[in-house]
């Protein structure tokens, strides 16, 4: 069941846990998201927004972490990234057809800030640096993407998982060993295959010494190895 917070203790005006995209608000702005917002807190598994639903607001995460995918036919999906404190989630509905094109689960348990679309839109017409930057943001976030489905469709099996564990280790974890919060089937989804294959390569990389995992936690050994599986592909 999800932990809705009405009344939060710490507002948008001084909280730590806001996207940086907010510094660039007024105190004006920031009074009008506190008024629309409502911050709920999700637990592992729990649905943040669905693919195919009506967008009625964009969301910043204040805390924890979820991935952001495609279903696909048959349950077969396909996790487009990682999604960390602060990120700021929109997508292309807010100004196309008000859809969720993409649905969004917590990983772990995560406070959500929903912020209503219209009080979004406003903003954006009024302040043209923090439209700015929403737009380098999300145009990053697009091309990283771009490249990751390049990889997924030019890389053998191994190269895709290469990449994803690089992904994960330097930039979402940013560390030689994160928790297992991440399923294998989660594994298999980020590298476009099936998880049977999936657990195959990892075994594959654990038997050569690169990694190292069990169901707490996922550990890199030899980095310049999976480098190199990552580089020939």
């Amino acid at each position: 069941m999800l932990e809705y917070l009405d009344k939060p203790v710490m507002s948008c005006i001084n909280c730590s846990c806001k996207s940086s995209l907010f510094s660039l608000l007024n105190q004006d702005e920031l009074e009008m998201v506190e008024k629309s917002r409502l911050n709920v807190v999700f637990k592992p598994g729990e649905t943040i927004r669905k693919q195919g639903t009506q967008m009625t607001h964009v969301i910043s995460v204040s805390s924890g972490m979820a991935k952001l995918y495609l279903e696909g036919i048959e349950s077969r999906n396909a996790i487009l990234r990682i999604v960390r404190p602060t990120n700021f989630i929109g997508g292309p509905g807010i100004y196309l057809d008000q859809m969720h094109h993409y649905t969004v689960m917590a990983l772990m348990e995560s406070s959500v800030c929903f912020i209503d679309m219209n009080v979004f839109k406003e903003i954006i017409r009024r302040n043209n640096s923090f439209a700015e930057e929403f737009m380098k943001d999300f145009s990053r976030n697009t091309l990283n993407v771009y490249n990751r489905l390049l990889y997924l469709t030019q890389k053998q099996m191994p190269g895709r998982m290469a990449d994803s564990l690089l992904y994960l280790f330097e930039e979402i974890f940013e560390s030689d060993h994160f928790p297992m919060l991440l399923s294998k089937q989660d594994l298999a989804d980020l590298s476009a295959m099936s998880r049977d294959s999936a657990v195959k390569i990892l075994r594959s990389f654990e038997r050569e010494g690169i990694i190292r995992f069990d169901e707490k936690e996922l550990r890199l050994l030899d980095h310049e190895s999976l480098r190199k599986i990552s580089r020939i592909g």
